[in-house]
């Protein structure tokens, strides 16, 4: 690395504490886009290092964690498209390296998260910013480049999908 990088980077404990923060909810995006454990981890990865070389401040934590979530969906949106990867089910999700949590007698956890992966996108980021990390439409609308009425839809239709699923 040279000195002009070294210079422009985040020191550490600002990373340290943004990973405290955010880096679970990062965490938890990159596995619910990515297809392979391993890409999930180098997304996590790219993530945090695109974050300490990002030199424009944040205006507050919310910018910081909203940025930091579009960078690794971006991150993992542009994997698939390198690798051309199928969608892979539950078990082969495990037997890629994901540590996932099974209710052995009812398989509810299975089934919901069977729902989420073949929900298909882009229903499936939207309901997960909405569901899981608590943004609002118009703040997904934002962090997606996209009209809030179309994720006013693509939340109804995934919510609707998923009851059709799950019902």
């Amino acid at each position: 690395m040279n000195q002009r990088t070294k210079r422009n980077m985040r020191g550490s404990q600002d990373i340290e504490t943004t990973m405290g923060a955010h880096g679970d909810a990062v965490w938890r995006a990159c596995v619910m886009r990515c297809s392979h454990a391993e890409d999930a981890q180098d997304v996590f990865q790219e993530t945090f290092l695109k974050y300490a070389q990002h030199e424009a401040p944040f205006n507050d934590d919310e910018h910081v964690k909203a940025w930091l979530l579009r960078v690794a969906i971006n991150g993992c949106i542009d994997r698939e498209r390198r690798a051309s990867a199928h969608e892979s089910s539950l078990d082969a999700r495990r037997e890629a390296g994901f540590d996932v949590a099974v209710d052995d007698e009812s398989g509810v956890v299975r089934e919901v998260l069977g729902a989420m992966h073949d929900l298909g996108d882009p229903p499936r980021t939207a309901v997960y910013l909405a569901l899981y990390e608590g943004y609002t439409a118009p703040e997904i609308s934002k962090l997606l480049n996209v009209p809030t009425n179309t994720v006013y839809s693509w939340i109804s239709r995934g919510r609707k999908t998923l009851q059709e699923v799950l019902a």
